[in-house]
């Protein structure tokens, strides 16, 4: 064996979870290998380019406090940034980053290749090495071996992929990138459970083609947050996005193609996400609305090109544009490519540990939509804690689990190891029974601890956490101290608030 061909950890794929997974395994200071099948889209947004949303924001204020990368490269390259749920409590305020995506990607690449002891290859993993029921190493389409102590598996919608556009198919991991057509057998051979899911995408529009003072236009917050802990700038120079609507002309076109549908015809075998539903979907699962919102979001700073964010389909192209020129402020649109729909495989999640490692194989971990999710978030959060269980097997030390009470990373994984999926999991804070505790402003008090005892986390961090945490003691110290009930009683009076008898604490007047 080539000294050479030899790493501690083998991360597949260069997505979200693929990225955070290597980048956090070189952090804790082991030789890591990321192979990716197209080195020019690390983190590639393949799909709306935002970061967050609803639970979504604090999965990512969650990695960031950890010592992950994603709330950093959202604010380098966020375009506009909103706090959803303001009008609710703050449990559910929920940070969301409409991102360039060329500058996402951009910032992914140059973190990974400034990342000591992290080595690129640009190949496909076709099979797996495995000795004694343990994982050794991977073998790729291009003949070449290379061995490490874990491998993590981070395959996307890349395993098998398959693209449908009304009547036409054809294989791919995403549209213009071939699939990997191999690997899934390799796991079958050696015990593996596989099913198929599937996932859609809408149409993107040449934005110089959009007559924009027909749509609402939607700006960012005033005053804009940012994720990171870490002192990142929060973004300067917003771009709107905009709100448009279908109408029953759009939805009776629409209606016309059903017959050509990959979805209506059976064609399409895998189970689609139901938060997420098709444009297609949405008319007929609710036949008595007669408009859809539809949000029109720019891809960066430097392109004409929008992402019509509610439009996704996996109609016949012609449909989607007899459609789409009925739609107001989009009658003389011309149209990037289709919205189109994509199956791929996935790996029942029942059938790995806590920790994200293999109950067939030993230090072998999956991570991001080979175990059935969907989101960027929910992908990076698990390559995070992949990477870090890894690095802990190969230490022998005990694996990091998350608890429920802890973070919705550890409601994430333990929804997917204990219930499994049918249909593609995001996350909501509806499935976090302790979410008045994990709020997306304390995720650093949470966790960023955990993650400095692991080295992902710096020094500077836990300082800035240490402060936090001092400030937060002396107001809770000014409002432990009582007020003479003379003092108060004029104001509890002008608030049409009953006045008190006696002094009280500040806290107990809250």
């Amino acid at each position: 064996m080539n000294t050479l061909d030899r790493y501690d950890v083998i991360v597949v794929g260069g997505g979200h979870a693929g990225c955070e997974a290597a980048r956090t395994v070189a952090l804790m200071n082991k030789q890591t290998l990321l192979i990716t099948m197209n080195i020019d889209r690390l983190a590639y947004m393949s799909c709306n380019p935002a970061m967050g949303g609803v639970a979504k924001g604090q999965i990512v204020r969650e990695i960031d406090a950890l010592g992950g990368y994603s709330g950093i490269v959202t604010d380098e390259s966020t375009i506009q940034f909103r706090m959803l749920n303001r009008s609710k409590g703050p449990a559910m305020w929920s940070p969301r980053a409409q991102t360039d995506l060329a500058v996402f990607s951009h910032k992914w690449r140059q973190q990974i290749e400034l990342t000591s002891g992290l080595f690129i290859r640009n190949d496909e993993v076709v099979s797996l090495i495995i000795e004694n029921q343990t994982v050794k190493g991977v073998t790729t389409a291009l003949g070449q071996s290379y061995y490490a102590t874990a491998v993590v598996l981070a395959n996307g919608t890349f395993l098998n992929g398959k693209i449908h556009v009304g009547e036409v198919n054809f294989t791919a991991g995403r549209i213009g990138e071939k699939a990997a057509q191999k690997l899934t057998q390799s796991l079958l051979d050696h015990g593996f459970e596989v099913a198929r899911l599937k996932t859609g995408t809408p149409v993107r529009v040449d934005g110089r083609t959009i007559n924009f003072d027909a749509l609402i236009p939607q700006p960012g917050d005033d005053n804009p947050d940012k994720f990171s802990f870490s002192p990142t700038q929060a973004v300067s120079r917003q771009l709107p996005c905009y709100l448009a609507h279908t109408n029953e002309v759009v939805h009776d076109v629409l209606r016309r193609g059903f017959d050509r549908s990959p979805m209506y015809q059976g064609r399409i075998q895998g189970v689609g996400p139901r938060y997420c539903p098709s444009i297609e979907d949405k008319i007929n699962r609710f036949a008595d609305k007669t408009q859809h919102q539809l949000f029109v979001e720019p891809l960066g700073r430097e392109t004409c090109e929008y992402y019509i964010n509610g439009f996704s389909s996996s109609l016949p192209e012609s449909i989607q544009v007899e459609a789409l020129h009925k739609i107001k402020g989009f009658e003389q649109a011309k149209v990037f490519r289709p919205g189109y729909a994509i199956e791929y495989d996935y790996f029942p999640p029942t059938q790995l540990k806590p920790n994200l490692e293999t109950k067939l194989i030993q230090r072998l971990f999956f991570a991001g939509q080979i175990n059935g999710t969907t989101g960027y978030e929910e992908a990076a959060a698990q390559g995070l804690m992949a990477g870090i269980n890894a690095v802990q097997s190969i230490n022998e030390h005990d694996p990091i689990v998350l608890k429920r009470n802890e973070a919705y990373i550890g409601v994430l994984i333990d929804d997917l190891v204990t219930k499994g999926v049918d249909e593609p999991y995001r996350m909501f804070t509806s499935r976090a029974e302790y979410r008045i505790l994990l709020r997306q402003d304390n995720a650093d008090q949470r966790l960023t601890p955990i993650g400095f005892k692991l080295g992902l986390a710096n020094v500077q961090r836990m300082q800035r956490l240490e402060r936090k945490q001092q400030w937060i003691a002396q107001v809770e110290h000014c409002f432990d101290k009582k007020i003479e009930s003379s003092l108060i009683n004029s104001v509890l009076e002008q608030c049409q608030t009953a006045p008190v008898t006696q002094s009280v604490s500040f806290k107990n007047l809250l």
